[in-house]
This record gives C-alpha cells, structure tokens and sequence, in this order.
C-alpha cells in the first residue's frame, strides 16, 4: 500500500509542518529554513531549460469550436485529443449561439449540448475558453437580446458553469453584438461613453461574475469597458495586495480580437493612458484573444514585444492565417508557441543530506520565461517515492504560483520530515496539479517544467532529485 501524507504549510502561521502516517506530530521546525541547514551545507543540482515546444494545461494557442444551433455536433474527445498529441492544443475556443431563443429560455437540448461540450473537455485533459452570443454575423440581426433574457440565460446557464468551472480558463464577457464582442448592439446603447451608457452592460457583466465560482475570471473586450463599468481610472490598476482578491476588479481580465492590426488594435485602445492600464492589469488577469490582419504592427519583433507587455496566455491557432503565417516566414512562431502563458523551469535545487525520520531541507529555484504567470489557482506539491515505491506528498499552500511572474525567478525554500520507514533509492518530485478534485489525479491537468529529463507523463510529477536512505 502507498502511503499517502499531506503537510499543509499554514499560510498565517508560516510554520513548516509534517506528518507521517506513524504520527500526525509536527516533525519539523517552525521559523526558518536555513536555521535548519545553511545553504553552504546544502547539495545543489543545476538545471538547464530546455527550447522544446510541448503542451501544457491553461495556455498556449487554442482551437476555435463555435456551435450555431440546438442541432450542431458536440465536442468530439478523440479530436480534443487528437489536438493535444498532433498540435500540442490544450485550449479550446468554445462559441455557443443562442440565436434561436433570442424571446424565450434556452431548450433543454441545447442546454446539454453545452454540458456534453464541457464533459468532453474534462474528459480529453483541455479546458476552454468560453463565450456566449446571439448572431455571427453583422447581416443577421437581431445582435443580441433584451436584457431581461439575457439575466434568464446566464440564470439557466449557471449550474452548467458552475458544474464544469474546473475546464473553464475563462469567460468571455459575450451575449452583447455581433460574436459578443459587445461593439454592434439592438439592446445595450451602441457605443457607449460614460459610466450611466453601460449600466446594462455591467449588470451582464455581473451575473456572469455570479455565475462562476470567484476564482474565474470574466474578460472585456476593451480596457474603457472596466473603468466605465466599476468607476475605475486607468492609473487606479491592481497590485500584489488587491490581485486575487475576490473582488469584481480583481476578476475582471482582458481579450483583444484584433491584436497587432493597427496602432489602435480597431478601437480596442484609445491613446497610451489605456495601453498602460492593461500593461499593469495583466500582470495579475488573463489576457488573450487573436490576431485581425496584417499591419506594421504584427511583425514579429513588436508582436512578441506587445505579447511581453500585455502578458499573453492563450491565443487562436486559426485566425488570422495571414498574420500568423507572416511569423511563421520571418521566425518568431515558434517562440509564441514556447512563450504564451508560462514556461516554467527549474534552475537548480538544492537539499540537505537526511535520514528517514529526519527533516530534509529543499530549496529551489524557479524561472518563468513564458509571457504571463499561471493564471488560475494551482496547488504546489513536493512527493517523494522511496525504494519500496511508498509515496509521500507534501503540499504547501502558502505558496501561490500565480505570483511567479513573467522573466522572472522566484526562491522555494522547505522542510519536509521524512518518513520513518522511508528506504532504499528514492527520488523528490515537483507536482504542480490543477486543484479542482475532479482534475487533480489527472496528470494531463499537471504542469510539465521547460527541463529536458523530469517530467513523467504517466505522473504529472517533475523529478527534482535522488538520494538513498
């Protein structure tokens, strides 16, 4: 039997605390690390970060799905999957037409349809990027419905998304204009300016925020709609104590559907102060979206530049062709694949020499070279296998990678207490999975580091070090 031991690590008390499955008494110290073993004591292993382009969970290019009807065929799990193995695709755009209940609820038919879409996605290891509209089409009036039904939608449609939270990435604010981009509109006053011209819209915004549990984010198509929405100026962003806070302001991200098209991006921008807005706010929200036609400004080098700047994680793989060959041609897509979202990878770890019962120290550190931090919660677990295959886990949730920013490198420093009756060669891993129950077993959900050599598919786990006891 594999022995299964978690340490939680009490974020207020900030106390190192272990358990075996012998005695549930702390076995190690309280304070720190280095009172245990100086670092001058402490075995070091370097790390070398690998160029391979490899799929990863809540980042990278995604595939677009949009279902017009009632009748339109689900997701297929074979074909998510397919995307996974061929294209290294774990998102999935997923656009759901309620045009034919403009005046009326949502029927149980297509009700399900997006239920089955959601199972499909938990089923094949991806998550979605998800949206709702009313028509595709400037020539297919009306662009959206009444308010009221609107309210009645997200109302049936809460259960579903609360259900399946753990395969959203995010929630596109939609069910306004033409593919919800919220611009063409019959019902939410066209083009509004001022705070009172998008009291409708907020209201939606509101019920979407309801309708997901409060670690979603719900994304706007332009940095004007938030400050106009929640009385926000464009100097007034989010920093380290307000970021994940559960507040509207916190959880409301960004999509930019026309990136690099022109010095404005077709209106999603009006002048610097709004370009620096989402700069900083990204930081800490999701950004993505896709790309809308060839200009100056989506050439490679000010394409990875504004991907830097606006911290980009997720973006279409089909749209637009043109530009997206244009990287191809002149070199950078490959570093787009590599580089959207995080790219984690160790630098080095170091531990100090133990014997089973006695505490071990782990310190290592950690580089993101990706475009953005991991945007949803993700728990961060040390497990070690000894010789007889005996696991012990070690969680530690004072930790929140969300925080492990872009060109940056952040320091982990542990105690652990080893297992009495841990023996023979045993080997340390690093397990980054996603925290929702329904995923966390899974190992397509866990994070695989940028390092040639640590990861285990069959796991999830990143090897970090060996050592006998």
């Amino acid at each position: 039997m594999k022995n299964m031991c978690y340490m939680a690590m009490a974020f207020a008390a900030l106390l190192f605390l272990g358990c075996t499955q012998e005695s549930g008494n702390s076995l190690t110290p309280s304070g720190n690390p280095s009172d245990l073993v100086p670092d001058n004591e402490l075995v070091t292993a370097d790390f070398k970060e690998s160029d391979k382009i490899f799929a990863n969970p809540e980042r990278g290019f995604y595939k677009h799905y949009d279902f017009l009807s009632s009748s339109a065929s689900p997701l297929s799990v074979s074909a998510l999957k397919a995307a996974r193995v061929e294209n290294n695709i774990t998102l999935f755009y997923t656009g759901h037409y309620l045009t034919e209940f403009v005046k009326s609820d949502i029927s149980d038919k297509f009700l399900n349809l997006v239920r089955t879409n959601m199972q499909a996605l938990r089923d094949a290891g991806a998550k979605c990027v998800l949206r709702f509209a009313y028509t595709n089409s400037q020539s297919k009036k009306p662009y959206d419905a009444e308010p009221k039904w609107v309210a009645r939608h997200i109302e049936q449609l809460k259960p579903i998304l609360q259900e399946y939270s753990d395969v959203i990435l995010c929630f596109q604010s939609g069910f306004i204009g033409v593919w919800g981009e919220g611009y063409y509109t019959d019902n939410f006053f066209f083009n509004p300016q001022t705070p009172e011209d998008h009291k409708l819209r907020k209201e939606v915004v509101d019920a979407m925020l309801d309708a997901i549990p409060a670690d979603r984010q719900v994304a706007l198509r332009t940095p004007m709609f938030k400050r106009n929405m929640y009385a926000t100026s464009y100097t007034d962003t989010l920093t380290l104590a307000t970021a994940y806070d559960g507040s509207a302001k916190a959880r409301i991200c960004a999509f930019n559907d026309c990136f690099g098209a022109s010095a404005d991006d077709y209106g999603t921008f009006i002048g610097k102060d709004t370009r620096e807005y989402w700069r900083k706010e990204t930081r800490y929200t999701l950004m993505g979206g896709e790309t809308c036609g060839l200009s100056d400004y989506c050439k490679c080098k000010q394409s990875i530049k504004d991907c830097e700047d606006f911290h980009w994680t997720y973006m279409n793989s089909g749209y637009n062709a043109d530009v997206l060959n244009r990287w191809t041609s002149d070199g950078c897509m490959d570093e787009v694949k590599r580089r959207l979202g995080y790219r984690l990878s160790l630098v080095n770890v170091a531990t100090s020499k133990a014997s089973a019962g006695e505490n071990l120290r782990v310190k290592f550190n950690m580089k993101n070279s990706g475009f953005a931090a991991p945007a949803n919660p993700r728990h961060i677990e040390l497990v070690l296998v000894d010789g007889k295959g005996d696991k012990t886990v070690y969680e530690f949730k004072d930790v929140d990678v969300r925080y492990w920013f872009a060109n940056e490198t952040v320091t982990v420093d542990k105690v652990i207490a080893l297992p009495k009756d841990a023996s023979g060669d045993c080997t340390l891993y690093l397990n980054l999975p996603d925290p929702k129950e329904t995923l966390h077993d899974n190992p397509l959900f866990s994070i695989r580091l940028a390092n040639d050599g640590v990861w285990n598919e069959k796991t999830g786990y990143n090897k970090m070090a060996e050592f006998k006891l």
